[in-house]
């Protein structure tokens, strides 16, 4: 299907829906400036210091690392927590946001970024779903307890030359243990899911409210396939954005070659109404 025509149906489906269903992986937070971590090579490119140790990102992505060397683990993840603090949202969430506006049900955004760039953009806190967790929330590695609490005070320090934390580590503060990041990492069996789980279940009581429900895919890719096959499941028609990996059964949805930004304006520009001459 030629992109203009699939950008046309987008605008159509979007028009008759009662609902948004927002599925966002890393790709959406490319246009702000932030790294999606494509490869290797491109996350070396992001963190040099981690290149010239030869350490990958599944390696630094791992719960271990705050038990063996916290230093380190907190160099990555507080250099992470200032990034997306610093970084402002691109004009993508407010168009999405504007077309939730207009829709019955509103929207609900499904995404494994742990940026925190929805809520940052106005969306509402109760109706976003990180299914990977989020680097503003914290736990006790241990698990001494199952409660997750803000990672507003922690305002790490970090050496870029040494990539070490040169601040305090953020510890627990029911036994004093070191915290770390309420994130799903790779091969972690500790991670506390009862705020993921929450949302889940607030996102599936929504979509259950909803009869004409459409999907906005942004940037998801199929390494790690959670959002992709959670709109393919739930949504009646899926718009999936993605520069590379684009391609839908044209039974299921269409299919946009492009990125979150380009995508998203061009949609925007078939919503708006004619102007009177």
């Amino acid at each position: 299907m030629e992109t203009s025509h699939a950008i046309e149906l987008a605008a159509q489906w979007l028009r008759d829906a009662d609902g948004l269903l927002i599925t966002a992986g890393a790709g959406m937070g490319v246009d702000s400036g932030l790294p999606d971590f494509r490869g290797t090579a491109g996350f070396w490119r992001a963190y040099p210091a981690l290149g010239t140790a030869g350490i990958r990102f599944e390696e630094i992505a791992s719960p271990q690392n705050f038990r063996n060397d916290p230093e380190l683990a907190w160099a990555f993840y507080g250099h992470r927590l200032d990034l997306y603090r610093r970084t402002q949202p691109h004009r993508g969430f407010d168009i999405l946001r504007g077309w939730a506006a207009k829709m019955p049900s509103g929207a609900f955004v499904f995404t494994s970024n742990v940026d925190g760039h929805f809520q940052k953009a106005a969306f509402s806190e109760d109706r976003v779903a990180e299914c990977h967790g989020s680097i503003h929330w914290l736990q006790c590695v241990d698990e001494c307890t199952q409660r997750t609490w803000p990672a507003d005070d922690v305002f790490p320090v970090v050496d870029d030359r040494k990539f070490r934390l040169v601040s305090p580590l953020p510890t627990c503060p029911s036994c004093g243990a070191v915290a770390r990041p309420n994130i799903l990492m790779f091969n972690d069996s500790h991670w506390i899911e009862n705020r993921t789980n929450q949302q889940i279940q607030h996102l599936e009581n929504w979509i259950a409210q909803c009869q004409n429900l459409v999907a906005v895919e942004v940037g998801a890719g199929r390494a790690i396939p959670t959002v992709r096959r959670f709109g393919e499941h739930y949504a009646r028609r899926l718009i999936r954005i993605n520069p590379r990996e684009f391609k839908v059964s044209e039974d299921r949805g269409v299919g946009i070659a492009a990125g979150a930004l380009d995508a998203l304006e061009k949609i925007e520009r078939l919503m708006q109404p004619p102007r009177e001459n």
